[in-house]
């Protein structure tokens, strides 16, 4: 089981010295979703890095930083200083000659023609690519690790949470048959205050505890949560994305609890269905970030 949240970091450095630096991080989300940050002279490559996280993860927003040790200077202008000192000099020397203060501002030197160079030669994707795909698995291989790691930690947390709630539908399994025996005693004991006895073996009584007691049956539901649970540890043994998995079995699970509470009008049966459904809405909250 892997968590959705996690970080890598992965450096390489390409033939012509340029090192690239790749940087992943992801967060939960229902779908995948992959947000590239690109020097803007590789933006061919998104497709092919989207492609790649897209082979390492299956769900979360996952969001991948990629830069080189240039990257912040590699689109500036070049100063050339042997210029610049070059027509400093020689204004001064055309205001000493015209007898004029020589007040020359940077400003005005730097627009002098010669002074700044051009930008930079841009990145070629085809030479950048290896590198900066070397750089994107390693930080990749630590993001599923750091994943992995956080998905350990959840499944063990989760599986504490079901032993708690297989202890609650214990409980309720082992109330839920004395339920129609004790609907018996207080529907005789009410009968008796109205000043209408029946002996308990009343054939009407014992028709009206065989409807109730088909009523408050929750022997499916029951076997459905006890199928539930095994189903639950399966998946959570799984190497497969089971994220969307869990979400839907944890629905099914409130569905089943909320019937037998729905059903069985006992107090013992009542609070071990809130118990149970106060784990559940603790793992739904743990399966929402789950791959």
């Amino acid at each position: 089981m892997k968590s959705m949240t996690g970080f890598g970091r992965g450096e390489s450095r390409q033939a012509a010295g340029t090192a690239w630096v790749v940087e992943c991080s992801s967060v939960n989300r229902k779908q995948l979703e992959v947000s590239v940050n690109l020097p803007r002279d590789l933006h061919d490559l998104e497709t092919q890095v989207r492609n790649q996280v897209a082979a390492a993860c299956s769900r979360g927003r996952v969001n991948v930083l990629i830069r080189s040790d240039a990257a912040e200077t590699s689109h500036l202008p070049q100063v050339d200083e042997a210029v610049a000192a070059k027509y400093l000099e020689n204004l001064r020397a055309l205001a000493g000659k015209l007898g004029i203060s020589p007040e020359i501002s940077l400003s005005e030197i730097i627009r002098l023609p010669g002074v700044l160079a051009g930008e930079s030669t841009p990145a070629d994707p085809e030479t950048a690519w290896p590198a900066i795909q070397e750089a994107l698995a390693a930080a990749l291989e630590q993001l599923r690790a750091m994943r992995g790691t956080e998905g350990l930690h959840l499944r063990e947390e989760m599986e504490t949470r079901l032993l708690s709630i297989e202890a609650h539908a214990a409980l309720i399994a082992e109330k839920a048959p004395l339920v129609p025996e004790h609907q018996r005693q207080v529907l005789h004991q009410r009968l008796e205050q109205a000043g209408l006895p029946l002996p308990l073996d009343d054939e009407r009584l014992l028709k009206e505890i065989a409807l109730f007691a088909d009523r408050t049956d929750i022997s499916e539901e029951l076997s459905r949560a006890a199928s539930h649970l095994k189903q639950f540890r399966t998946y959570l043994a799984s190497a497969e994305p089971v994220g969307r998995s869990l979400d839907f079995l944890v629905q099914e699970f409130f569905r089943e609890f909320n019937t037998m509470g729905s059903k069985c009008n006992n107090a013992e049966i009542a609070h071990a269905v809130v118990s149970a459904k106060t784990e559940l809405e603790k793992i739904r909250e743990q399966v929402q970030n789950v791959e």
